[in-house]
């Protein structure tokens, strides 16, 4: 599930941002969650226009990255959460979130690129 859920981390993040200054602006709790849906579907279907229509690789690598780096803080805290409940040694936590961390981000990546590759490039028809 942590694999599965690290690719939405930038949506998410965006999501809470935007639905905690749509609650401090006054918009109330039914506001302020529908201003943070909006914002993780904007968050995520822009994330996924860009890589499926910028062509220089160098961008889309950017672009991934801009989705990948939360995942892998994401991925970093929790699996620091669990090993801190099973070794007393903070320098072996550390290096096992470290691992953690570097996992997720490798899925993360694996997931966004691969949902880019699958998605339909403007302007092509498949022959099937």
């Amino acid at each position: 599930m942590l694999f599965t859920l690290a690719v939405f981390a930038l949506p998410f993040f965006a999501a809470v941002t935007a639905g905690t200054w749509a609650y401090g602006t006054g918009a109330g709790w039914l506001g302020a969650i529908l201003v943070g849906f909006v914002a993780a579907g904007l968050t995520f279907g822009l994330g996924q226009l860009l890589l499926a229509t910028v062509r220089p690789t160098w961008a889309r690598l950017l672009i991934a990255a801009a989705f990948v780096a939360p995942a892998v803080v994401a991925g970093f805290h929790a699996t620091h959460g669990i090993v801190k409940h099973t070794m007393p040694s903070e320098a072996w936590q550390t290096a096992f979130s470290i691992i953690g961390a570097i996992a997720v981000g490798i899925v993360a990546f694996a997931c966004i690129t691969g949902m880019a590759a699958s998605s339909p490039v403007a302007g092509h028809v498949s022959d099937t």
